[in-house]
């Protein structure tokens, strides 16, 4: 299956009532800020290009982010965060995702996310996770160029491994512990990465700065230089 039919049947995904209620509620009250806007108010799938090499994981769309915009981590503040970082090491034409029609475009870079509902709190459950994992899964299997993954924040971490492992690949003992700055060899020559997920509450408490954030960055393209292709996963 091609990664755009992939993102169709994502779309289509009413797996979870909760989700399924929550998205489409918020996309018919919205917020004042956006009021006059028309909200996606569906699954929001992956973003980027079938070649890429780099794969960052997230945990869930936003209520008024990817909800709103019908793309992942566009119209809220932590886009704007990944989205600068993006551009500044190469991976992305501009600082800036606004709308699923701006013409951004990403290079050599796929965005995905463990939950792809905009859940209450922004807390999928472990339930909810578990459903929408097929779909990374199977992201991964289309994704046979992917060298190095930075997972943003401990849920998105958690779920890349489980995903990683449904594809029958093992983590290795000691199993990779998630940690800002973290950096795990996986096997079929894939990096995992870990960083704090830029959202307000790391982003305004100061506990994710710009310089960390863009240290990740500058680590992930430093791995990706003279990189070679991998052995296949396929089974």
């Amino acid at each position: 299956m091609s990664l755009e039919a992939l993102w169709e049947e994502v779309i289509r995904c009413r797996k979870c009532p909760r989700l399924v209620g929550h998205r489409e509620r918020i996309a018919l009250v919205k917020t004042r800020r956006f009021e006059s806007e028309d909200y996606w108010g569906n699954p929001v799938p992956g973003f980027g290009v079938p070649r890429a090499r780099l794969l960052i994981v997230g945990l869930a769309p936003a209520a008024h982010g990817g909800n709103r915009t019908g793309r992942v981590f566009t119209g809220d503040r932590s886009g704007d965060w990944l989205y600068e970082a993006l551009h500044r090491y190469g991976f992305a034409t501009s600082p800036f995702s606004v709308s699923r029609d701006d013409g951004l475009r990403l290079d050599d870079a796929y965005i995905s996310a463990v939950a792809r509902c905009a859940p209450p709190g922004n807390k999928p459950t472990r339930e909810e996770t578990e459903t929408c994992r097929s779909y990374l899964v199977r992201e991964l299997e289309a994704l046979e160029d992917v060298r190095v993954v930075l997972a943003l924040g401990r849920i998105a971490f958690d779920g890349f491994l489980a995903a990683w492992r449904e594809l029958g690949s093992e983590p290795g003992k000691p199993r990779p512990k998630f940690s800002h700055g973290s950096e795990h060899r996986l096997d079929f020559g894939v990096t995992l990465l870990g960083s704090y997920h830029p959202s307000q509450q790391n982003t305004f408490t100061g506990k994710l700065t710009r310089p960390m954030f863009h240290k990740v960055f500058r680590r992930a393209r430093s791995l990706l230089k003279g990189s070679v292709a991998r052995p296949s996963r396929r089974r």
